[in-house]
């Protein structure tokens, strides 16, 4: 059946068929349509960063920017839901066309820039979720705060959403922000860090609520840079990472549309992404890794967990393979132990 569907939504533009599909999806939930023809729920819990998650696997963020469709999503079965990235205010994002499939690739180049509705906006709707799985927040800065004040929209963010996260999660590799990658390396990173990890302490003690603390990272890194992120990650005692981010290689990629501006997901970074991970593991033995990065089939997942991750997170695998990717990949990761 999502074979039909998709074949139907990859005939409109991209960007408007995402909307389509996710109100569909809500329209589904409402009336018990979604657990009932896709609800693949698999038991296979586990503790990480003092959570519980009900299985391994979870939802990338990007796909619910406002948290706008959480329980529909939630209802596919994962064991969490992370959405954003969010920023202070609302902001449009880049000019359209950002959003190109590149099916003979089973990927997609995004140059969104982090179009969101806002902080506030978003923490009205985790408010009102009735999904009952872990919920991350993914946080950014807009595109008009220079990248010398990036720290000051990082912590409107945290302030924000603090108490409504499960985990937070910094995003400071998306190509996709003028100048934002550059905070992911050396003095930089340590100045953004340090802040974000002090302030999240004393809200953790405010709140009587200890919300991990996490931060996203791009692919597109060499093992040296690899061991600095690892040392950087370490020193500000963050709870975990998620590797990795789009990429801007198009290594290997044949396609007319493949010299897009943007970021690089799906199948073609799986491989990038796992190298991230196998390094980072090397540095970081005990440190919790969610993988992410062109999960497509069961047999991918239980490659990211074996590259060193703890969890996996799908997006552009869910788009080409449809909902039963939750369920077979979960179901997978059980079966591994």
């Amino acid at each position: 059946m999502y074979n039909l569907a998709r074949s139907l939504f990859f005939r409109v533009d991209p960007e408007t068929s995402h909307g389509m599909a996710l109100s569909a999806l809500d329209a589904l939930h409402r009336v018990g349509g979604v657990a009932r023809l896709f609800g693949q729920q698999v038991n296979d819990p586990i503790e990480l960063m003092g959570l519980r998650f009900a299985n391994r696997v979870g939802l990338a963020a990007g796909l619910d920017k406002n948290a706008d469709h959480l329980d529909a999503l939630g209802a596919l079965g994962f064991g969490f839901v992370e959405v954003g990235t969010v920023t202070p205010k609302p902001q449009p994002g880049n000019p359209k066309p950002r959003l190109f499939r590149l099916a003979q690739h089973e990927a997609i180049i995004n140059r969104f820039g982090f179009n969101n509705k806002g902080v506030e906006h978003l923490i009205q709707q985790v408010k009102q979720r009735h999904y009952g799985g872990i919920v991350g927040i993914n946080i950014g800065k807009n595109l008009t705060t220079s990248v010398e004040h990036a720290l000051d929209d990082y912590l409107v963010c945290l302030d924000a959403v603090h108490s409504y996260a499960d985990y937070i999660a910094v995003n400071v590799s998306s190509p996709n922000t003028p100048g934002l990658r550059s905070l992911q390396f050396g003095e930089q990173l340590d100045a953004l860090l340090g802040p974000i990890r002090a302030r999240a302490s004393e809200l953790n003690d405010q709140t009587g609520r200890n919300v991990p603390l996490l931060i996203k990272i791009a692919p597109d890194m060499s093992a040296e840079e690899v061991a600095l992120m690892a040392e950087s990650i370490q020193r500000n005692a963050l709870d975990g990472v998620i590797a990795t981010n789009t990429t801007v290689s198009r290594a290997g990629v044949d396609d007319s549309q493949a010299e897009e501006a943007g970021g690089l997901s799906g199948k073609p970074v799986f491989e990038a992404s796992n190298r991230v991970i196998r390094q980072l593991r090397e540095h970081l033995p005990s440190l919790p890794i969610i993988g992410v990065g062109g999960i497509d089939s069961a047999a991918a997942a239980q490659a990211k967990i074996a590259a060193g991750a703890d969890l996996v997170q799908l997006y552009s695998g869910l788009i080409y393979q449809g909902p039963k990717l939750v369920g077979e990949c979960a179901r997978a990761l059980k079966a591994k132990g």
